[in-house]
């Protein structure tokens, strides 16, 4: 099997690597938005119970959150899951929500009350007050650990070749047991530098935008 020939293989797994991430990502960060509020809400049940589902969320294992959602359901209800890939979705948007529902509240928690105070002051309502003036703050002191998060996220889609998700690292598998080729195994990492090194310079590009400070 040529060099050619198992790159586009490895392409085809990776596509799949892509569309985890992508999906994941574009639900997980309004919901983990959700998740935050939840979380810091003066209605003690509800924040008690938000709480309670982040540390249970942040306190497992991805893999085994993946194979809950993909098993349960059948063992459970007699409701087979048929979607695998939607299964991994589920999973992967229920743990970063999670995860990122903290790095909001970080980021909402880090601004001084005075700010708040002051557009009250000024007849703004907290709506208000949020959208103009914490919003912006806030990602810029959420960007770097949510840049960590995001790329994690990239190498943690590995993780769904554990229900069979054909992903680059699974296609690569199947390429070594059926060629016995080692070197395709390897030859994913290439795959993951480089969607890794491209995030890494827009965040680098969007930390710089977001800069204030600048002399």
């Amino acid at each position: 099997m040529s060099f050619w020939e198992v790159t586009l293989e490895l392409l085809k797994g990776f596509q799949t690597t892509v569309i985890i991430f992508a999906g994941t990502l574009a639900a997980a960060l309004p919901l983990g938005l959700v998740v935050c509020f939840g979380s810091m809400c003066r209605f003690a049940p509800l924040r008690w119970l938000t709480r309670t589902f982040i540390w249970i969320i942040r306190g497992t294992p991805l893999m085994l959150q993946v194979i809950v959602v993909y098993y349960l359901p059948g063992l459970a209800f007699g409701i087979p899951v048929q979607n695998r890939l939607g299964a991994v979705l589920a999973a992967f948007i229920i743990n970063y929500a999670a995860y990122f529902s903290e790095i909001y509240r970080g980021g909402i928690e880090g601004i001084p009350q005075g700010q708040w105070e002051a557009g009250q002051v000024l007849g703004m309502t907290r709506g208000q007050i949020f959208r103009k003036v914490i919003l912006l703050q806030v990602v810029k002191r959420i960007l770097a650990p949510m840049s960590n998060e995001i790329i994690t996220l990239v190498k943690d889609t590995s993780l769904a070749r554990v229900i069979g998700i054909g992903e680059v690292i699974r296609a690569a598998q199947d390429i070594t047991a059926q060629r016995a080729l080692l070197w395709p195994l390897f030859y994913t990492g290439v795959f993951y530098l480089v969607f890794n090194g491209g995030l890494t310079l827009l965040f680098g590009w969007a930390e710089k935008k977001l800069n204030y400070y600048k002399g």
